[in-house]
């Protein structure tokens, strides 16, 4: 499957979070072409703010692997980790991060001098990068609609 397959259905998962009034944040964990986790950004749902799409599907590949390490595993995730949530990837010495959409106000580059990944982890950048950043343009023009 290619970065791409994944990234669509990374993308799937961020429309659920829309719908549900969630930040449009969704990832996809895959492993020797399985898929161990899908999730989405539930903050408001849970009443979390760690309840990142990241985090969840970290939590639940951790628990269906019985493992806190993912180093052959890649998370495809529609916009670029915040700093939060590349301190957990860092610490699962995931293998590769693949991510749609680069977040200038809170994504993990803005804060670090260097990569806050583990230095075998591997970045893929851009993938399905307009559609994953449309989405999260059309979330935050309704919620601007909907203040006035």
């Amino acid at each position: 499957m290619t970065s791409e397959h994944y990234m669509k259905l990374a993308l799937q998962e961020a429309k659920k979070a829309f719908e549900k009034d969630e930040v449009p944040v969704g990832a996809v964990l895959v492993m020797n072409n399985q898929i161990l986790a899908k999730a989405h950004n539930q903050v408001e749902l849970l009443n979390d703010a760690t309840a990142h799409a990241e985090i969840l599907a970290l939590t639940s590949a951790f628990d269906s692997l019985g493992s806190k390490y993912l180093p052959e595993a890649t998370l495809y995730v529609t916009v670029e980790p915040c700093l939060m949530c590349a301190g957990a990837l860092n610490w699962s010495k995931i293998g590769k991060i693949v991510y749609g959409a680069s977040d200038d106000k809170n994504g993990s580059h803005t804060y670090c001098h260097k990569s806050p990944f583990h230095p075998k982890t591997a970045i893929e950048k851009g993938v399905l990068q307009d559609e994953c950043a449309q989405l999260m343009k059309d979330f935050f023009k309704s919620k601007r609609k909907n203040s006035l």
